[in-house]
């Protein structure tokens, strides 16, 4: 007697919802990962075994107990501020940045791990008191925070230093911190623009100034945004067809298959075919904040929380630095982009909603 597929899926602590829709972006991004690389199937063989290690990493993640994850908060959190260490002083360097692990047989991206690790330990640490926290309870989690963040973006790192940084300012946020605390950041982040852009490197600045005027230096930091806009805009209402993208196969666009790939995809698939990956988008963005607000206590409810809005973050962010709206930060695309440890994490941290979501079932039968 076959098992309904639900039935099966809820055995498995997997969210149906949730995993049928990661299972459509996953099948749409070996499509654009296909068409980007000019058809190459090494290429997109190497990113489908990332996404199928991906979706066994989050089966493995769905199996673990959010009260084991809350105990193991601490030291996973350990571990990835030692990896971030190790990187300082033996990674290696690659364009320029000094971001990676090279284990022989693997490389791979310590500072990904902080985008889970950073806001589990902010929501062990603001869970084992009453909310809202204190301010010294607040301030000790904001230095939990600043000090991975301010180590990847030494690196440098802009782009995952602002995800890790979002996904534990969240924490802090949904912890019940003041509207007088959110006051008093916003006059310090602006109060500390005009000396934070002494410490910014020069490529890093350009990309800023970029975004008020790219015309600016067509041929030089305003060329990814400019031939990213173009492709977009070439790709009218309905697109021009699978495999037809010409601005990543004539190589005007670059990063086509990595930073950049929406502009491949909103090319070959027009304002439709975005508007319809822009709702599947949504669609776990609503579903990861359901189950951020039926979780069951604190800590599970801090941390879902900040893993739905990092992930809405993430795409916002990606999409708007494709369309011109955004600076360059170098910020993927969630799944749809070509990568190894940044998929791995993010699957991760899906793996961990769906435990939260299906065991508070469980422990409410």
């Amino acid at each position: 007697m076959s098992v309904p597929a639900a039935t099966g899926l809820k055995r498995l602590h997997l969210d149906k919802t949730l995993f049928y829709a990661l299972l459509v972006l996953a099948g749409l991004s070996l499509m654009v990962i296909y068409s980007a690389t000019g058809k190459n199937l090494n290429a997109t063989g190497a990113h489908f075994l990332r996404i199928v290690l991906g979706f066994i990493v989050l089966l493995i993640a769905a199996q673990i107990p959010p009260q084991t994850l809350e105990r193991w908060a601490p030291y996973i959190f350990a571990v990835g501020i030692a990896l971030l260490l190790a990187v300082a002083f033996k990674g290696v360097v690659g364009k320029g940045a000094q971001r990676w692990l090279s284990l022989g047989f693997i490389r791979f991206q310590p500072s990904e791990i902080m985008k889970l690790a950073v806001p589990m330990m902010a929501a062990w640490y603001l869970s084992r008191a009453n909310l809202p926290p204190t301010w010294w309870r607040l301030a000790l989690a904001a230095l939990v925070v600043l000090v991975p963040v301010v180590i990847i973006a030494r690196q440098p790192d802009l782009g995952t230093a602002v995800l890790v940084a979002a996904g534990g300012f969240f924490v802090l946020f949904l912890a019940g911190m003041y509207w007088r605390v959110l006051a008093a950041l916003a006059v310090a982040v602006a109060a500390a623009i005009p000396f934070a852009w002494q410490f910014l490197h020069d490529y890093q600045r350009k990309r800023v100034l970029t975004l008020i005027d790219p015309q600016a230096d067509p041929l030089g930091s305003g060329y990814h945004t400019i031939q990213s806009m173009i492709a977009v805009g070439s790709g009218g209402f309905y697109g021009k067809g699978w495999l037809n993208s010409t601005q990543a196969h004539l190589e005007f666009l670059p990063e086509s298959h990595t930073d950049f790939i929406f502009a491949v995809f909103a090319e070959e698939f027009g304002l439709i075919g975005s508007l319809l990956l822009l709702g599947v988008y949504l669609v776990i963005a609503a579903r990861t904040l359901l189950i951020a607000y039926m979780a069951q206590d604190t800590f599970t409810r801090l941390l879902a929380g900040s893993l739905a809005l990092t992930f809405f973050i993430n795409f916002f962010v990606n999409m708007g630095m494709v369309t011109g709206i955004m600076p360059v930060v170098g910020i993927p695309l969630p799944i749809f982009s070509y990568g190894g440890t940044a998929v791995l994490t993010l699957m991760a941290s899906f793996g961990v909603l769906m435990s939260i979501h299906t065991h508070r079932k469980i422990a409410e039968m």
